[in-house]
């Protein structure tokens, strides 16, 4: 490999393995076929249809009689350009929980009324809990630790009406769904039949919508009719400072 190769070039930007552009990647499938030679080479000649160049077979296990795992290394034969890509981000100054109180204080007034819930047939909490708990995650507190939030954590298996009903009871401000259950693309519909419910009952301009998940992007979440989406590696601080500047700045607090 020359200097040059080793050089970065964000205009053909590449996994980085063990030297700099070599391409390097590890991906792990399941096969519906025996853990056999035959297998193995299935697995390999698919990672070269996916790309791979020179793939290897680092690992395979058996699950069952006709199932088996695999673990795929080699290099991607394709570049990306990182400058010319555009992501659509949430905008807005990021505080931590101290600033929020003391944004909310100053900007607001009064306590900010914030409801969560995992909607629809998703029984996963554990996103909505980050968010909303108040040990949080990762050493980052929940809403309901925040001195000037009311936070309320409604669960899991939560109706997209009784959600509604229950923001209307507690005259709730920012209203999240978190979504972890996403195959056939469910999320998306439920996501999108809460907005339309929101929008027939005349509530959609007078809360701010957020929606979060593994799979959720700001740019899906705009699509779809919410104020903004968080999807992995976000807090109860990013959600927090985003919906209470939000309040501020579309004049419903």
């Amino acid at each position: 490999m020359s200097n040059t190769d080793r050089m970065l070039d964000l205009s053909r930007l590449s996994p980085y393995g063990d030297t700099m552009n070599d391409g390097k990647v590890q991906l792990s499938f399941t096969l519906p076929v025996k853990n056999d030679e035959k297998g193995a080479e299935a697995a390999a000649e698919l990672a070269k249809k996916m790309g791979l160049k020179e793939p290897i077979i680092a690992a395979r296990k058996t699950l069952d009689d006709e199932f088996t795992f695999y673990v795929v290394y080699g290099a991607v034969v394709h570049t990306v350009d990182y400058n010319a890509i555009q992501v659509t981000t949430v905008e807005g100054d990021v505080m931590d929980m101290a600033e929020v109180s003391e944004y909310i204080k100053r900007e607001i007034g009064r306590k900010v009324v914030v409801i969560g819930a995992s909607t629809g047939t998703d029984a996963h909490t554990v996103g909505i809990d980050a968010i909303m708990n108040m040990k949080g995650f990762a050493g980052h507190y929940g809403l309901e630790r925040y001195d000037m939030i009311e936070a309320h954590n409604l669960g899991a298996q939560v109706a997209n009406e009784d959600f509604i009903q229950k923001a209307r009871e507690l005259k709730a401000d920012v209203l999240l769904v978190s979504q972890t259950v996403t195959q056939k693309d469910i999320h998306i519909q439920n996501l999108t039949e809460l907005v339309e419910l929101l929008e027939a009952e005349g509530l959609r301009d007078k809360v701010v919508l957020v929606c979060g998940g593994p799979r959720i992007t700001h740019e899906l979440a705009k699509e779809l009719g919410y104020d903004a989406g968080f999807g992995s590696g976000k807090y109860a601080m990013d959600v927090a400072s985003f919906a209470v500047q939000e309040l501020v700045n579309r004049n419903l607090a």
